[in-house]
């Protein structure tokens, strides 16, 4: 029984072209992490001393003010690269700890995110407006559940974006809770090759 099910799912992932989704986002989400990484080691070599810039970076802005400007980021917009307060961590007293923190508040944003996709959901003309721009994310949150907030937060898929339509659309919030949990493995797993760099 078991296995008939797991067929009939991975026949519907084909028929979905949620293969194909993945295989994309994952082919994007390496070329761009790649061409940071290459960026990073372009400029250390030619242009700039990334270390020295990052504390001074560290020394200018206090924690508490990076924090909250990336948790408002990862709440609306979503479109500042987490990699640039990944590379911040690094330079900061306790880099582990304080990428612990900026992974929870990227957690925080996309519950944050849910909740306000939840309101806007009651305002039909902010609803229609919402719908029509996010779409393509709401049609494939549709088709495949929590496999799309993985992705979100896995790859270059704006994770506040995908955490309002499941908002939207009344997503089962246990379940987004989960899903979202993927957002601290992002964060380490970037973190682990960008700090062998720095």
């Amino acid at each position: 029984m078991e296995k008939l099910r797991l067929k009939a799912l991975h026949r519907y992932y084909k028929i979905t072209r949620f293969y194909s989704f993945l295989k994309k986002m994952s082919i994007r989400g390496g070329l761009t992490f790649i061409a940071l990484i290459a960026l990073v080691v372009v400029l250390e070599i030619f242009f700039l001393d990334l270390n020295a810039m990052l504390e001074a970076f560290v020394k200018a802005y206090p924690p508490l003010s990076v924090f909250s400007f990336f948790l408002v980021s990862e709440t609306i917009l979503g479109m500042i690269p987490p990699e640039i307060f990944i590379a911040w961590c690094y330079k900061s007293p306790d880099p582990w700890w304080y990428l612990f923190i900026l992974s929870t508040m990227s957690y925080l944003g996309g519950i944050f995110a849910y909740f306000l996709g939840h309101f806007l959901a009651k305002i039909p003309s902010v609803k229609n407006y919402l719908e029509n721009k996010i779409a393509r994310h709401i049609v494939n949150l549709r088709k495949w559940g929590g496999l799309l907030i993985f992705i979100g937060a896995m790859f270059p898929l704006p994770h506040a974006i995908v955490s309002t339509a499941c908002g939207l659309i009344k997503y089962n919030f246990f379940y987004y809770l989960l899903w979202a949990l993927f957002r601290y493995v992002r964060f380490f797993l970037y973190a682990a090759v960008l700090y062998k760099i720095l």
